[in-house]
């Protein structure tokens, strides 16, 4: 591009490339004295960190949509749009590990000692992305070396860092993404009724009931079901005993029995007949963005588990499975991390449950759902 005329920027004054292109130095501050492969490193790291910055702003502006109360119909658009942006973003980063697997393990060994002990488990912005997101601290994987994943992000003489900082602001920044989409659901009309009109218990218990009869009627008999699937009487019995179980845990799952907290109990339990019945009736109108939204945040949350464990196998081909730089158990921590750091559990739980639309109860007043003209 031309330089920049009188008053207007150029392009690289508008992204100020002569710093950034003065950034990949590494620890040397002069990458001249670094070799092509730890550049590759060093640059691969940086453009996450880019990528990383945008997906907080991008869920912080669909966590404040969401907090509203209520909810404008038409923002629910800006807020699937910006989880949609997310999803896009953690698909590329993704893809940036084929870049690292260009390295050979000499070529990555040879560098690998200057990192010991800094870690990505260090990046700050990673972990305020998964604060943001919903991950609770009590979900969190140790490193392996620190009591606190917290205490992890804080200097050798636990003083405060820029990173620690960081999350801790996360942290205080309330509600999270989870919490807001959990108060949004639990203000969602279910036939009709929500949380502030009367009777409004009685309306949703009436519906469970109604979904888990239709759930019933279509299973059927289980030993039927079962003897038409195998021959064997030792698997007929297994499978009876599975399918017992499956709709036991419906019933359990949609009054929210297996929260340990009893007081808990019915706002979950509205908050998944909520998610159940926008799932059920996902045709109608006045449902379609509610419905866009949980399929994103489906969408969404699965683009960080094949993250986690793209990144993994990464690590795996490259090192195998030795110990981490940050001191934690490498591909097996990754591993777990891709396991347990499950935030929506409940949009994934209701897909255990759904069943076929001719199972789905009527729906007596659905024309509240539906988009009315008035001339």
């Amino acid at each position: 591009m031309s330089d920049a005329k009188p008053g207007r920027p150029s392009y690289g004054e508008y992204l100020r490339l002569e710093e950034l292109l003065r950034l990949q130095g590494g620890l040397e501050k002069d990458e001249s004295r670094l070799s092509n492969h730890e550049v590759l490193f060093v640059v691969v790291h940086q453009v996450y960190e880019l990528w990383f910055k945008l997906v907080i702003r991008e869920l912080r502006s669909a966590r404040d949509i969401l907090k509203l109360n209520p909810v404008p119909d038409q923002e629910l658009s800006l807020v699937v749009a910006s989880l949609r942006r997310v999803r896009e973003i953690l698909d590329q980063c993704a893809s940036h590990f084929r870049l690292v697997e260009t390295l050979s393990t000499h070529d990555f060994l040879d560098f690998r000692d200057k990192i010991t002990p800094a870690s990505g488990f260090e990046s700050a912005q990673m972990r305020a992305m998964e604060v943001i997101f919903g991950l609770e601290a009590k979900d969190r994987v140790h490193l392996g070396r620190e009591g606190s994943y917290l205490k992890a992000l804080r200097g050798a003489d636990g003083a405060e860092t820029p990173g620690s900082r960081r999350v801790e602001d996360a942290i205080e920044d309330r509600p999270t993404l989870r919490e807001a989409v959990d108060e949004w659901l639990w203000r969602t009309p279910i036939r009709g009724s929500s949380p502030s009109l009367p009777g409004d218990v009685e309306i949703v218990r009436s519906f469970v009931t109604d979904f888990l009869a239709g759930q019933r009627a279509e299973m059927g008999d289980f030993a039927e079901r079962a003897a038409r699937q195998t021959d064997s009487p030792v698997d007929r019995a297994a499978l009876v005993q599975r399918y017992t179980a499956e709709r036991e845990s419906t019933r359990r799952f949609l009054h929210a029995e297996d929260l340990d907290d009893a007081a808990q109990r019915p706002r979950r339990s509205r908050i998944r007949a909520a998610l159940l019945f926008i799932e059920s009736y996902r045709e109608l109108p006045l449902l379609a963005w509610p419905r866009e939204l949980c399929d994103t945040l489906v969408a969404l949350e699965q683009a960080f588990v094949i993250f986690r464990q793209r990144h993994a196998r990464m690590v795996e081909r490259e090192i195998g499975r030795r110990t981490g730089t940050g001191g934690s158990a490498g591909v097996d921590y990754l591993d777990e991390t891709a396991l347990k750091y499950r935030v929506f559990r409940d949009f994934w739980a209701v897909r255990t449950i759904l069943v076929p639309r001719r199972a789905v109860p009527p729906l007596a007043d659905g024309g509240m759902y539906e988009f009315r003209f008035h001339a």
